[in-house]
């Protein structure tokens, strides 16, 4: 496809409901190239989200990680939120909205 491997599984949905520190868990998550879901649906749905930061990976290679988790910190440290004030999250919310404008100015 897109040089992208995607999972679920019901082991996969259940760490991201019960492992992953947000109210309600994820409904998936970007380990560089891998993403895992809770289920096909999931995934569908959060394609474009998970492709953002597949790319974020991309470029900022073996640092994404560390650096990701400091812009989680900075949010807490903001009181943005550790999910909503981290910038690269904020990043892929961005991307999800420009292919929804996009979906709609072609209908």
């Amino acid at each position: 496809m897109d040089g992208v491997l995607e999972l679920h599984g019901s082991f996969i949905s259940w760490i991201l409901r019960h492992c992953v520190l947000m109210p309600g868990g994820a409904w998936a998550i970007t380990f560089g190239h891998v993403v895992l879901g809770r289920d096909n649906e999931a995934l569908s749905l959060t394609r474009v989200h998970e492709r953002v930061h597949v790319r974020q990976y991309e470029l900022w290679g073996p640092v994404f990680i560390p650096a990701y988790l400091a812009a989680a910190l900075w949010g807490l440290v903001t009181r943005t939120g550790p999910y909503y004030g981290n910038y690269f999250e904020r990043e892929a919310m961005r991307g999800e909205q420009a292919v929804r404008r996009t979906i709609l100015l072609s209908r």
